[in-house]
């Protein structure tokens, strides 16, 4: 609760950003943000102390882990000042995402899981909400691109006074980040299959939703890296797509949780 009123701070403010056009220094998001991040990191470890394995086995665990991804990757990112405005855009996301998070019927009592052993389980869990938080910082990014793209053809004073970086600088964070997310999506996914040889009937799940949709998430932003690096789609285009995949993610992930045996039994 305490990060989430942080993360609202951290938003106000970044509105009074977007109003002055990006013409004051953001320190004030990142110093919040990483005050935040200091309370969702307690949390986080006294939950998962208290259940003695990586806190990612219901609906309401995995939205925090991955919302903690997402800043703390701002964070290390944020140390290079010319991108640290990524902050005031991840904002607004991290707040409303966090609100989401404190529902109740997101913090249920699992059912008996699948036989799978935890090691595989929080290392699967832990893969995938990493990328998750570098896909949700990179859709930031391509925000940011397409607000300082849209200043440039419309209002170009108001680029040339914003301290936003120039939008070469913001297409290669995009592409990095994906580049990023998508290796630890990969890896995330491997060792789901492998915990999955564990099981007595592991074809049992092949059909399952989650697993369904993780594979076309898979495809997806390996459509956009195939976009970017083989057939040059850059600019605008890039950005879009790079935006429009994390919406969709964001938009059906509790959905697929919900609906998957394997992960919400």
């Amino acid at each position: 609760m305490l990060a989430v009123m942080v993360y609202g701070a951290s938003m106000i403010y970044s509105i009074f950003l977007w109003r002055q056009g990006f013409r004051h220094h953001n320190r004030i998001v990142y110093c919040l943000l990483l005050l935040a991040f200091g309370f969702h990191t307690a949390a986080m470890f006294l939950r998962g102390y208290r259940l003695n394995h990586c806190p990612v086995s219901n609906l309401y665990e995995a939205t925090i882990f991955s919302t903690w991804t997402i800043v703390a990757v701002y964070l290390v990112i944020g140390l290079w000042r010319r991108v640290r405005f990524l902050g005031a855009f991840a904002s607004p996301v991290l707040f409303a995402v966090g609100v989401f998070a404190l529902m109740p019927g997101l913090d249920t009592v699992q059912a008996a899981r699948p036989e799978v052993p935890k090691l595989w389980t929080s290392l699967h869990a832990a893969s995938l909400s990493l990328a998750y938080g570098c896909f949700g910082l990179s859709a930031v990014a391509a925000l940011m691109y397409l607000t300082q793209e849209r200043n440039l053809k419309f209002h170009k004073l108001q680029a040339v006074f914003s301290l936003l970086p120039p939008i070469q600088r913001l297409e290669l964070v995009v592409g990095r980040l994906l580049v990023a997310g998508f290796g630890l999506l990969t890896v995330g996914l491997a060792i789901g299959a492998l915990g999955l040889t564990h099981l007595q009937n592991p074809q049992a799940f092949r059909t399952d939703p989650k697993v369904l949709w993780s594979a076309l998430v898979w495809l997806l932003y390996l459509g956009l890296i195939l976009m970017r690096w083989v057939f040059d789609q850059t600019g605008r285009r890039f950005a879009l797509g790079a935006l429009g995949s994390f919406a969709f993610v964001l938009l059906t992930f509790w959905g697929t949780n919900a609906l998957s045996p394997l992960h919400n039994p």
